[in-house]
C-alpha cells in the first residue's frame, strides 16, 4: 500500500545554521537593498518560511534547496542570529540531485530573477545527467526557445547530444 503525500511543511526542524550549507547550483541572486529588508522583515516578523534542504546523512549536514538567503541572513546578522539562537528552520525534501535542481528553479523561478550563467550550468548538469529535453522542460518550467537558447549559450556539443541535424539544400 501506497504513503500518502504528507507536505515537508508539517515538519519543521530547528537545526544549528553551522549543520548546513549552500548548494553548488543556485541561480538566484538578491541585491544589497532587498537583503537589507529580508534582515529586517527576518527580525521584525522572525523566520515565517522554513528553508528547505536535503539530508546527507553521512556528513550528518542539510543542503539548501531553497532559503539560501534567509540562511545568509542568520549566518551575517548577529542580531539575528543571537535571537534564534543559532538555529535555522529547515524542512527536508527527498530527492535525488537532478530532481533537487529542479525543485532549486521551481522555487527561484515562481518569485524572482535569477542568473543566466548559473541556469546554463544547470542545463548542461541536468543534460549531462541523461535528463530529456522534455524532462528539463516540464520540471524547471522553461519552453523550448528557452531550453535551445540556453543550450546554445553554453555552445557544449553533449547539450544537443540528442538533435538530429541536416545541412538545408541551396
Amino acid at each position: 500500500m501506497k504513503e500518502e503525500f504528507e507536505s515537508p511543511v508539517y515538519h519543521v526542524h530547528r537545526v544549528p545554521v553551522e549543520k548546513v550549507r549552500a548548494n553548488s547550483y543556485n541561480p538566484n541572486h538578491v541585491a544589497a537593498p532587498e537583503m537589507k529588508l529580508l534582515e529586517l522583515s527576518i527580525w521584525e516578523d522572525g523566520y515565517t518560511m522554513p528553508c528547505v534542504c536535503y539530508y546527507i546523512p553521512d556528513e550528518d549536514i542539510y543542503e539548501l534547496v531553497d532559503g539560501y538567503h534567509r540562511y545568509c541572513v542568520l549566518k551575517t546578522s548577529k542580531r539575528v542570529f543571537e535571537r534564534e539562537k543559532g538555529l535555522l528552520p529547515v524542512v527536508v525534501i527527498k530527492k535525488d540531485l537532478s530532481n533537487r535542481m529542479a525543485s532549486t528553479i521551481r522555487h527561484n523561478r515562481a518569485r524572482g530573477t535569477h542568473s543566466i550563467e548559473l541556469m546554463v550550468d544547470i542545463v548542461a548538469e541536468l543534460t549531462k545527467a541523461g535528463m530529456s529535453d522534455e524532462w528539463i522542460k516540464k520540471n524547471i518550467g522553461m519552453d523550448a526557445d528557452e531550453l535551445l537558447r540556453l543550450k546554445q549559450i553554453s555552445g557544449l556539443m553533449e547539450l544537443f547530444a540528442d538533435r538530429e541535424f541536416t545541412i538545408p539544400e541551396p
